[in-house]
């Protein structure tokens, strides 16, 4: 009938790939499939005969009969985040250039979200996961163990599972925090805010219930928050409980803590900001009080980015090694993926901490940064 669409060619098949080449069906599905011993010459023919057919292989069948389909999983907090982007950027070159694809999911830091992602991955038959895992305890690890249970290796990115032991690719959260406190003290700092504490409504009001708190939450927030006590300690400086942001972890609660840091007798000098948001949040309680940075309040945030260099001032800025992370993640995987055996430990890359212009003296000092 005039006008009907005239149907697709159906995709050539293994067996007429196989009569191409003049091979029989099994030594070509070994060929297409990548297992089992197939001569070079009789692979060349294979494969010739392929591209002239425009054959291509079926990933869903093939790895049905080898149990392999050179999928990586990959599950993150926020895909959103140029930190999360530039960690799956660094997984997905190294995972491409060993011959392994990658599926990305985001979880936006909620733990139901991520057992769902795992489930689909679990389904979707991948060879191994790299996870950026919002789980804090046993309780909240049971996708996990189901992935491991199936013979999925999984390595930790970004953060550890105190509940696991498993490979971690991490940064040395701890010292850098402590290295950006330190920075503040040399340049007279005594009153200095932490911002992105736990994730508390009531503030802790003692050190104790402040580590037990943040002990509860991520791993990373628990480390920087540590970082900072250190540097208090080696500086004979008092913990302040007033001086800790507590509440919701998003850029509208760190304006109003900071706000409210600057509000008291003996306010805030200073701060050191844990993520990109409390950086932004802390800089509009600032301008809204009409003061400056680093004239009235100095500040280092983490995380450095293109935007914190072209900022009045330029900020001081932890710079995390994003796309090492990814990178390092991905070859621990492919690795065991490839035979060797899991290591089960933190791997720990180092940060560096950028100098700009957003640390000074405190206002009534004139003592210069050294």
């Amino acid at each position: 009938m005039s006008g009907e669409r005239p149907r697709p060619s159906a995709p050539p098949t293994i067996s007429e790939v196989a009569a191409e080449a003049g091979v029989g069906r099994a030594t070509a599905a070994r060929t297409l499939g990548g297992y089992g011993y197939v001569s070079p010459e009789l692979k060349e023919r294979v494969l010739a005969a392929a591209e002239k057919l425009g054959y291509r292989a079926n990933a869903l069948a093939r790895s049905m009969s080898t149990g392999v389909t050179h999928t990586l999983g990959v599950i993150v907090a926020d895909i959103g985040n140029p930190f999360f982007a530039g960690v799956v950027r660094g997984i997905c070159d190294t995972s491409r250039a060993r011959g392994f694809d990658t599926l990305v999911l985001s979880t936006y830091e909620k733990l139901d979200e991520e057992v769902a992602a795992a489930n689909v991955l679990i389904d979707k038959r991948v060879d191994g996961m790299i996870l950026a895992s919002a789980a804090v305890d046993r309780s909240s690890v049971g996708h996990i163990r189901t992935a491991l249970d199936r013979g999925i290796p999984v390595v930790l990115v970004d953060r550890a599972v105190s509940a696991l032991e498993l490979d971690a690719v991490v940064i040395n959260n701890r010292d850098a925090a402590r290295e950006a406190v330190e920075t503040l003290v040399a340049a007279g700092h005594r009153r200095i805010g932490f911002v992105w504490g736990p994730p508390v409504e009531q503030a802790p009001t003692t050190r104790r219930e402040l580590i037990a708190a943040a002990s509860r939450n991520l791993w990373t927030d628990g480390e920087r928050l540590r970082g900072y006590l250190d540097a208090l300690d080696d500086a004979g400086i008092p913990f302040d409980p007033e001086l800790v942001m507590v509440g919701p972890k998003v850029e509208e609660r760190a304006t109003q803590e900071v706000a409210r840091m600057l509000d008291l007798p003996d306010r805030v000098t200073a701060l050191f900001c844990t993520e990109t948001d409390g950086v932004t949040g802390a800089l509009r309680a600032i301008r809204a009080r009409k003061l400056s940075c680093p004239r009235d309040v100095s500040l280092i945030g983490f995380d450095d980015s293109a935007w914190a260099a072209v900022m009045v001032p330029p900020l001081t800025m932890i710079e995390q090694p994003v796309h090492q992370l990814g990178s390092k993640a991905a070859e621990v995987l492919l690795d065991v993926l490839e035979g060797a055996e899991p290591r089960r430990e933190m791997h720990t890359l180092r940060t560096r901490l950028v100098a700009r212009s957003s640390v000074a003296p405190p206002p009534g000092r004139s003592r210069a940064l050294e």
